[in-house]
């Protein structure tokens, strides 16, 4: 009998502590804020949130899912029926657009965890003259430094603008010096008034230049007559033929490039050694596949294709030597082989290896 009695206080105890648990429960969960000003500073709103349980409860931790969210909560123990709140702040500064935030937040109660999140829209602030010209060239400032002609064919001339303004009051001329023959570069107009804008008009020739795959050229700006390496424009292009309207028929018989491996690793070698290679490249189409342009990615990996030009079925080597002195660690190493496949005008062949600078024992 004292046996059973004793069952029955234990669980009678049981399931009074059981019933003494607190809860939590917010009002909401979210909040949108809507849109807000990039730098309008900081927004905060806070969540509340009532203890319905029967015992005390303790928030142990809230934590944002960014450092853009910054919370701060009730840190006494919230007694049943009582409220605390989850104030959670968030900066819009560097941040424009459209955000999402979760804030995670760990207590006492039953559930241990709960998540809470924040939404809304920020406008980006309006740019200064400096931060939309960030590039400074003496008394004139640049959207940029580069002019990307990007993707351009063979016989294609493509033209590119860039904006320019002069922060000073007095007029300046500039000139352009180092133009390469495929590149021709104006001021427009040749004279920027003071406190005016005005934009650099260029335009790439690629027969001229008369390359393949992605090239890049430099120009400087000078004024007075004083070159300056810091006043330097990098134009760049890269050189491919346009196979969209080629037929079906041509596409059937068009020449097709395949090699016998696209990957060679040499293991490890000592610093200084020289490990040599050859590819082996296949034509496997119908007419004849051209080798445009064999490239690698570094000037310590020579690369001599033997042949230019094969026919169907015809084979040849393209020989890859890599000189590791000064070298040291992984390394790992690109040939491009640009041609006339119009599937696979760019095809990337690696070496991969080790080069050591430990010194074998004798």
């Amino acid at each position: 009998m004292k046996k059973i009695v004793s069952v029955l206080t234990a669980v009678l105890f049981a399931a009074v502590a059981n019933a003494q648990q607190p809860l939590i429960q917010f009002a909401v969960s979210s909040h949108n804020f809507g849109d807000i000003q990039e730098n309008g500073g900081t927004v905060t709103h806070d969540f509340e949130f009532t203890n319905t349980g029967d015992a005390p409860l303790v928030i142990h931790n809230v934590q944002a899912s960014c450092g853009c969210t910054t919370p701060d909560w009730t840190r006494t123990p919230v007694l049943p029926g009582k409220t605390g709140t989850i104030k959670v702040t968030f900066n819009p500064s560097g941040r424009p657009g459209n955000f999402n935030k979760t804030i995670t937040v760990s207590t006492n109660a039953t559930s241990t965890s709960y998540t809470l999140r924040i939404a809304g829209n920020v406008l980006q602030k309006p740019k200064t003259l400096e931060e939309q010209y960030p590039v400074v060239f003496e008394d004139i400032r640049l959207k940029d430094n580069h002019l990307p002609f990007t993707k351009i064919s063979p016989e294609e001339k493509k033209t590119v603008e860039l904006e320019v303004i002069n922060m000073s009051d007095k007029d300046v001329t500039p000139r352009f010096i180092n133009v390469p023959a495929h590149i021709t570069i104006e001021s427009v107009p040749a004279t920027i008034k003071g406190n005016d804008k005005a934009v650099f008009r260029a335009t790439y020739d690629a027969a001229v230049k008369n390359d393949w795959g992605f090239v890049s050229d430099q120009v400087y700006v000078v004024f007075d007559d004083v070159k300056k390496y810091t006043n330097r424009i990098t134009a760049s292009a890269t050189i491919e033929e346009n196979f969209d309207n080629l037929s079906e028929r041509q596409l059937k018989h068009a020449p097709v490039i395949s090699f016998d491996d696209k990957l060679f690793d040499f293991g490890t070698i000592a610093q200084g050694a020289k490990v040599e290679h050859d590819f082996v490249v296949t034509n496997t189409g119908k007419e004849n596949l051209i080798l445009r342009k064999v490239k690698a990615s570094c000037g310590c990996t020579a690369v001599q294709p033997q042949k230019t030009v094969l026919q169907k079925g015809e084979s040849t080597k393209i020989h890859v030597a890599f000189d590791s002195r000064g070298k040291s660690g992984r390394q790992s190493k690109s040939i491009t082989v640009i041609s006339n496949d119009p599937k696979q005008s760019n095809v990337i062949l690696r070496i991969n290896g080790t080069v050591s600078t430990v010194k074998s024992e004798q």
